[in-house]
């Protein structure tokens, strides 16, 4: 088995030895399930422990545009978790919430650039100043805007045939994430909460 570690953030975990590496048996880990499509040249079928999608190149490119890019996953990841965390901070508070839109706009313009996001909320209700400050603030400690802000560990392992679990695994850690993120915070109802134990999910083999 080898292993190449990619450490892409500056902290402790930058200097983490192969020793650290993440064990795909933890009691806390997820994992999707990718393959290559039937058609075309860049076609991915990603499977969830939920769900599966089909990821892909626009067309005039060399794809076949039946699927989003992984950068628009990526933007994806970013304004859906921003969305569901506000939505979540404000029902646990019983607000007047009543619509919440997001545009994630995602620019890297070389290879070695500094990838950046911007994230435009539009927020519907009858709010006060502060609760929409709020909201903001939240979207802001969701958990895919922390994993883009802080960076991440990114550790690659060369498996053979048999080395992959034909499984995806979910364990609503998103959720988990979430939670937490929402208890944080000074405003009413703010109290954090212990981690909850994963429920597991787990995706049956493709054939």
């Amino acid at each position: 088995m080898d292993i190449l570690s990619d450490s892409l953030n500056s902290g402790p975990a930058a200097h983490a030895s192969p020793a650290s590496v993440i064990d795909s048996d933890d009691g806390w880990a997820e994992s999707v399930m990718l393959s290559e499509g039937k058609y075309g040249p860049y076609q991915v079928v990603a499977r969830a422990a939920s769900s599966t999608l089909i990821v892909d190149e626009p067309m005039g490119v060399g794809g076949l545009g039946s699927g989003p890019t992984p950068f628009d996953l990526l933007s994806a990841a970013l304004g859906s978790c921003a969305l569901m965390t506000m939505r979540r901070y404000a029902t646990e508070r019983a607000w007047p919430l009543e619509r919440l839109v997001v545009r994630v706009v995602h620019d890297r313009p070389a290879l070695a650039a500094r990838d950046r996001f911007l994230k435009e909320i539009q927020i519907t209700g009858r709010l006060t100043s502060s609760q929409v400050a709020a909201l903001i603030e939240v979207s802001m400690r969701c958990p895919i805007h922390l994993t883009l802000a802080r960076g991440s560990q990114v550790e690659t392992r060369l498996v053979g045939e048999a080395g992959i679990a034909q499984v995806a695994i979910g364990r609503t850690a998103h959720m988990r994430a979430m939670r937490e993120a929402c208890g944080q915070g000074g405003m009413p109802g703010g109290a954090a909460r212990a981690p909850s134990p994963p429920r597991e999910s787990v995706s049956p083999p493709p054939w």
